[in-house]
């Protein structure tokens, strides 16, 4: 298994930045072309990104501080639906909100792929939540 790590200063309040991981219209604004979510622990985690089917759950939602998903690709062998973690800490700054990924469980052969997709979606979140924010 393979972890990725990754930070972003965005230049909006971490309650901004936290609505765009938490409601599928802030969800939408920056990654997938769908999505269904449900943001309590148990609740449903469901977004198709370029017609692929990310699935999984909240695990730990605490506004607007942290939210914690599982995540895997639907009928994916090498990362099931729901298989690895993907963990966002909101830490305020002077100038908005410092974002930490941490995504944990990954298949090895699955990082190099998932590392570009996190830099190139987190700068879309940072430039959704700062035309919002």
């Amino acid at each position: 298994m393979a972890d990725f790590v990754t930070s972003i200063d965005i230049e909006a309040p971490p309650e901004v930045v936290f609505a765009h991981l938490v409601t599928p219209e802030g969800m939408l604004a920056w990654i997938g072309q769908h999505a269904e979510l449900d943001a309590t622990p148990g609740g449903v985690f469901a977004v198709d990104i370029d017609g692929t089917p990310v699935r999984g759950e909240y695990l730990e939602v605490d506004p607007p501080h942290t939210v914690v998903i599982s995540w895997g690709v639907l009928g994916n062998e090498q990362l099931p639906a729901g298989s690895s973690r993907v963990e966002f800490r909101l830490t305020p700054t002077s100038a908005g909100t410092r974002l930490d990924l941490s995504h944990t469980g990954l298949p090895a052969v699955e990082q190099p792929s998932h590392a570009i997709g996190w830099g190139h979606f987190l700068t879309r979140l940072a430039h959704a939540a700062t035309s919002t924010g």
